[in-house]
């Protein structure tokens, strides 16, 4: 009511089951648990709205619509109309992202009167914003597939997740880092198993066994021959005797 607008019917019913949500998850290393990963849907207490009011008390102080600039809209017919800080758009922060920057619920429509349809778009520490999805159960989705992994929101920015984040991808998501190729080639991740390479059997050269010399036809009849005179003197002394 304060900021004459409506949730989205898959936020609302989230809420109506559970005001905001908080998941964190540590690994061990050295006997020591370290926190790793950070799921968070914010409170409707802490569903703040950015870009409304200035973070200084001065009455010049510069605000986030200061900082709208039009010409970044050029040359970007094929992307996604980017959120705005002035009164164009209503944002409102949905996750603090661990101070690596904010994933927002952003209404972009909102003169002059408030559009229902919703986008979820991630800003990051420079200000610059990221398309995430086009629903609220599309980003929860992703934030639980992800495993509140650090930075995962950057995997979808043009520059990716810094080089320890992408340790940690590596380690334990490492289909979900390479969205670039997953998206291109379906079958790229597919484990290919060649049977043939696999069990391939290692040809062993056959051992020959050395054979005796075969003796020539003559020498084995010489052989017999000798054999036979030897068994006939015998019974030629008998005879004599």
């Amino acid at each position: 009511q304060k900021n004459s607008c409506v949730l989205p019917e898959d936020l609302k019913n989230f809420y109506l089951m559970t005001d905001g949500f908080q998941m964190t998850w540590s690994v061990k290393t050295d006997d020591t648990p370290m926190p790793l990963g950070s799921m968070v849907i914010n409170s409707v207490s802490k569903l703040c709205r950015l870009g409304g009011s200035s973070m200084y008390t001065l009455p010049s102080a510069p605000t986030l619509a200061d900082l709208e600039d039009d010409t970044d809209e050029e040359g970007n017919e094929d992307k996604p109309e980017k959120p705005h800080f002035d009164s164009r758009s209503l944002i409102f922060e949905l996750d603090p992202c661990n101070g690596n920057g904010k994933v927002c619920l952003v209404y972009k429509h909102a003169e002059p009167v408030v559009s229902p349809d919703t986008e979820i778009w991630f800003l990051d520490r420079a200000l610059y914003w990221h398309f995430l999805t086009k629903t609220f159960t599309a980003y929860y989705r992703l934030l639980i597939t992800h495993l509140g992994l650090p930075q995962w929101q950057y995997a979808f920015t043009s520059y990716g997740v810094s080089p320890q984040a992408k340790q940690w991808f590596n380690m334990y998501k490492p289909i979900t880092i390479n969205t670039a190729l997953l998206s291109e080639e379906a079958d790229s991740f597919v484990n290919k198993l060649d049977p043939n390479k696999v069990f391939k059997s290692k040809n062993k050269t056959p051992v020959l066994k050395k054979k005796p010399p075969s003796q020539p036809p003559s020498s084995q009849k010489s052989h017999t021959s000798m054999t036979s005179a030897k068994t006939s003197s015998p019974a030629g002394n008998s005879s004599k005797k």
